[in-house]
């Protein structure tokens, strides 16, 4: 019979039993309480709550779904921590307590880091810059690669590093970083990036390239599609005449008749002494040249924006005890400057070096040529024209060499008076001579002869005459139109195609008495002033005896513009009027030294 246990012994061994009773009734009594307060507090949301819960905090049920779907990122994971979030292997979340908070992050650079982050993420804003640094630099410092910066003592310098744990970096590693981080900041603009990147697509070419070749574009090749989009160029290149003289095509503006759009522009800020009397555009650059009666010479650069001074003054050049009557620029490159007055000497004044020449006789015609202030020189850089001051005979021109100042031949024109004016042909090979008795001869340099001599209708003593326009007879030089001004204001204009009569033989015959074109009778005082644009439509007529007296008048169309000049334009008496030569400036001198700007505008 076993020995019997004591009543205490019974009545431990049964407090354990009754304690944990206890412990379970008590927590889940607790239990019960804390939900009951649960539900007490839960309030119904309604179905737009939920969805701005959703959106804000996140979808419970779909989270782990959702949270490897983005493979690219899966492979990060991967690759910097060590294969965290392998799919069904690893649960979500399981080993990402013992991944540093630093490294759960990333910023999206536009490239994969690798693992350990030694490698510079390159942005794709600089891969355009890479490219084009692939040919090796010209110059190399070798301290970039001794020196050494600290990344992370320096507050702006942080963000140039890869990790929190990065610091000491190279200087060419710097370096590159900065320019990195720049180019992230200020992205190429769209035209570079087009620029860069290479045509993916063979441009079609035009019907005439099509018609010359029967290759089909599916069978040519990717050598011929690069050989083809390197061609283009080059064919547009030569397919431009323009382009062969190297200079861009420009569009021939057309100006409309009776009403012309023009624009007072800033005036040229020195004034004269004295009346102007000549002005004169640079063949090729944006230069004025005037002259006056008080020996000085002016070149302005015609910059009407220009700061402090528009039109500033280049140079100026002053000849004592010569009041120069007529200054020129040497076509057709204008690098010498020839001017002369009421002297025996004419000067010529080479840009290039400086220096001014003097030329005082003419060897054997000293006698017939006591003033030199009358000249022109051909638009072919060759010759120089001189009225002479004889009349013995009608009037003579003598002719020179512009590079040897050497006498070549004389043209002589017999009329009553003496020679009025002369215009040289556009193409620098004869004369057309106008007499102060009304006639009019073409005089050819070839033949050293008259080819023909016309009148000019209704004539009591011709003034002046100009030549201009493009598309003329070939045998007279090419000018379409010419004017004669004469002594009673009127001005009669004539196109030189119709001064040609038909003929079979090799000689040309002209009217005798031509008829012209239009008459222009602004005026009532002689007309001292005529001159063409340089593309041919428009005609400046004036005189100098009355105030404002200068017209425009617009050609083929031969009228006169009626909206300019108006009573308020300010021209004073005109000594001398020239055009820029793209044709959209005017420059007008008056008596006063003044010389005024209008911008002409299609």
């Amino acid at each position: 019979m076993p020995p019997s246990r004591p009543v205490d012994d019974i009545m431990d061994d049964d407090d354990p039993m009754s304690s944990s009773g206890q412990d379970e009734s008590d927590s889940a009594s607790d239990e019960e309480t804390a939900l009951q307060t649960r539900r007490a507090q839960t309030i119904d949301k309604d179905s737009d709550e939920e969805e701005l819960e959703r959106f804000v905090l996140g979808d419970t049920a779909n989270f782990r779904k959702n949270l490897f779907r983005d493979e690219p990122r899966a492979d990060y994971a991967d690759t910097a921590f060590g294969g965290v979030g392998d799919g069904e292997e690893n649960e979500p979340g399981s080993d990402f307590e013992a991944v540093d908070d630093a490294d759960l992050f990333a910023f999206d650079l536009g490239g994969i880091a690798p693992g350990g982050g030694k490698e510079l993420i390159v942005a794709p804003a600089a891969k355009g810059q890479e490219i084009a640094e692939k040919d090796a630099p010209a110059w190399e410092d070798s301290d970039d690669e001794r020196l050494t910066i600290s990344l992370a003592n320096a507050t702006q310098l942080r963000k140039l590093r890869i990790n929190e744990a990065e610091d000491i970096v190279s200087g060419a590693e710097y370096t590159r970083r900065l320019r990195q981080q720049y180019l992230r900041l200020n992205p190429l603009p769209a035209w570079a990036r087009e620029a860069e990147e290479r045509p993916t697509k063979r441009r079609r070419r035009s019907s005439v390239a099509t018609s010359d070749s029967d290759i089909s574009e599916d069978a040519a090749s990717g050598d011929e599609e690069d050989a083809e989009a390197s061609a283009l160029p080059l064919d547009k290149f030569l397919r431009d005449a323009s382009a062969l003289q190297n200079r861009k095509p420009q569009k021939s503006k057309k100006l409309r008749p009776e009403v012309i759009d023009i624009q007072r522009s800033r005036d040229i800020p020195d004034t004269h002494k004295d009346a102007v009397t000549s002005l004169a555009f640079h063949p090729e650059f944006p230069v004025l040249l005037s002259s006056s009666t008080s020996s000085i010479l002016h070149l302005h650069h015609i910059a009407p924006t220009a700061h402090p001074t528009p039109n500033p003054l280049l140079t100026s050049v002053q000849v004592k005890q010569v009041p120069i009557r007529r200054a020129e620029f040497l076509y057709p490159i204008g690098d010498k400057i020839f001017f002369a007055g009421r002297r025996r000497y004419l000067h010529s004044w080479d840009l290039p070096t400086g220096t001014i020449q003097k030329t005082n006789k003419i060897q054997g015609h000293r006698l017939e040529q006591r003033t030199w202030e009358r000249f022109k020189l051909s638009p072919c850089g060759q010759y120089i024209g001189l009225i002479a001051s004889t009349r013995k005979g009608g009037g003579v021109i003598n002719i020179l060499n512009v590079n040897t100042m050497q006498w070549i031949a004389a043209a002589r024109l017999d009329s009553r008076g003496g020679i009025a004016d002369f215009s040289w042909w556009s193409n620098g090979h004869g004369l057309t001579i106008l007499g102060k008795g009304g006639q009019v001869g073409e005089w050819s340099m070839a033949s050293r002869r008259f080819l023909a001599i016309w009148n000019d209708e209704g004539s009591n003593g011709g003034t002046v005459m100009a030549m201009g326009g493009r598309n003329g007879p070939t045998l007279l030089g090419g000018d379409r139109w010419v004017a004669i001004g004469s002594s009673s204001g009127v001005t009669n204009i004539y196109d030189r195609q119709a001064l040609i009569l038909p003929s079979t033989d090799e000689e040309l015959e002209i009217k005798e008495r031509p008829e012209p074109n239009r008459r222009f009778m602004q005026l009532t005082t002689p007309v001292t002033v005529l001159t063409f644009s340089p593309d041919g439509q428009l005609l400046a007529f004036g005189s100098k005896h009355k105030k404002d007296a200068l017209r425009l008048a617009h050609l083929p169309s031969c009228t006169v513009y009626r909206n300019w000049p108006t009573e308020q334009t300010p021209l004073g008496r005109i000594s001398d009027v020239a055009f820029g030569r793209k044709s959209d400036l005017l420059a007008v001198g008056n008596d006063a030294g003044k010389i005024r700007l209008w911008e002409i505008r299609s």
